[in-house]
């Protein structure tokens, strides 16, 4: 390899780092406050029952989400109308501002209902930022992608949210073995929170070096806002099948990633380090399928696997809980999760590019965010909460299976639907990818 052409793959490495960075800081905080629900609970709303507080904390958590798609709409039309470097860097700012918040609140009993509204601020202004920022980040690593390897590229926006976890996981060990329950219980646990913090500065920096991608640039016309929105109406119903595509994605990351310290702790009574390591070696596993399915699908086509995964989500989803709660250990914990995860995994390889391609171009940012905050806001964002529900009715701890069964049911419904015209899907395609479309 020449030198010309070791500094182009050196300045897409850093290219892709770059713009992925936003997406470690949204996740890793998501990821902290699914982990620290049950302390978060008790600081925020003590209500004298755990279950009661916990599904307060998981309605707060959810309510981010329900910003989302006003996010997606009016931060999309500005991204897709000024461009996306301005609008990445717009969307770390709000995230931070959220950020900051929920690290430093004092609690419930310092200063009362102020805190846990506070607290729902904090994590609306996450839901607002986070509505367009995954589309962001996508609609950049595809229009940045090589020709014939967009799969591989875009696919590295989910894989930056695993580091995330990892990171956050590693973090959360580590206190486990310096500090008492009571310590994490008190405030322990704000110190994750307020190392998210601390990098802030240097997402910015990092963040701020990005350029223009060529594609936008090239474009002889950038619609306004107004013109985005209609374009956005006119094409909602592709905007829904991508909503019902995406439904797939958000409600099995939440359950394998942020529900999981949770599920293991509460449901299956693990120990908060079982927990903790089988979260890691899951966001392992996420961030090698992720870009391996994302290339896959460069070479084989998005429809094939797209099916295959939701497919067998549908069908293995509650039997592979099922097995788990009859026989709970920290090794069939572990080897369910995996499993989930490989699903997870290679649907969402290919999943986040095939949104790219769907979407009509000049709407791409607003459209798939608009896709991506929906099915999040519906259904994802609430996962804890509706698999807490769940085990709570039926009395079943492995009721969880049944919503990532209607997850993938809706993956393969959207897939078969979207791709029924092969022409239409392909033109869509090709639409995306051809510069200055």
């Amino acid at each position: 390899m020449d030198d010309a052409s070791t500094h182009k793959s050196s300045s897409k490495v850093m290219t892709v780092f770059r713009v992925t960075s936003g997406n470690f800081m949204e996740m890793f905080d998501f990821f902290l406050f699914g982990f620290y629900a049950t302390h978060i609970a008790k600081a925020f709303f003590p209500t004298g029952s755990d279950v009661a507080g916990l599904m307060l904390t998981f309605m707060t958590f959810g309510a981010g989400f329900l910003m989302r798609p006003l996010g997606a709409i009016i931060l999309g039309a500005y991204v897709d109308s000024i461009g996306r470097r301005k609008g990445l860097i717009l969307t770390l700012s709000i995230m931070a501002s959220g950020t900051i918040l929920i690290a430093f609140v004092p609690d419930y009993n310092s200063i009362g209902l102020i805190a846990p509204l506070l607290v729902l601020i904090g994590r609306l202004l996450q839901g607002f930022s986070a509505g367009v920022e995954l589309g962001g980040v996508s609609v950049y690593l595809s229009e940045m992608a090589t020709p014939g390897n967009k799969g591989f590229f875009v696919a590295w926006q989910s894989a930056s949210q695993q580091v995330a976890i990892m990171v956050a996981a590693i973090i959360g060990y580590v206190l486990n073995q310096t500090l008492t329950a009571p310590q994490i219980a008190g405030w322990g646990w704000r110190i994750p929170f307020v190392i998210g913090c601390m990098i802030v500065p240097f997402l910015f920096y990092i963040r701020s070096s990005l350029q223009e991608t060529d594609e936008f640039k090239a474009r002889k016309h950038h619609p306004s806002m107004p013109e985005i929105f209609r374009s956005v109406a006119s094409n909602l119903p592709i905007i829904l099948l991508g909503m019902m595509m995406v439904v797939m994605t958000t409600v099995s990351f939440y359950a394998i990633t942020v529900y999981t310290p949770t599920f293991g702790k509460s449901v299956l009574k693990l120990t908060e380090t079982d927990s903790l390591i089988v979260t890691f070696c899951v966001a392992v596993s996420n961030f090698f399928w992720l870009p391996v399915s994302g290339a896959i699908s460069d070479r084989v086509g998005r429809k094939p696997v797209l099916m295959v995964f939701s497919g067998l989500t549908l069908v293995t989803a509650y039997p592979a809980l099922a097995w788990l709660v009859s026989d709970i250990t920290f090794n069939h914990m572990l080897m369910v999760l995996l499993w989930l995860s490989f699903l997870y995994g290679c649907y969402n390889g290919a999943m986040v590019a095939a949104l790219t391609e769907v979407v009509p171009p000049h709407l791409r940012t607003a459209g798939f965010s608009l896709a991506y905050a929906l099915a999040t806001a519906l259904f994802g964002g609430f996962t804890p909460l509706i698999s807490t529900s769940l085990i709570a009715a039926l009395g079943d701890k492995a009721a969880p299976g049944y919503w990532m069964g209607f997850a993938g049911a809706c993956g393969l419904i959207a897939t078969l639907l979207i791709y029924r015209k092969g022409t239409q899907a392909s033109a869509d395609a090709a639409a995306a990818v051809r510069p200055g479309a």
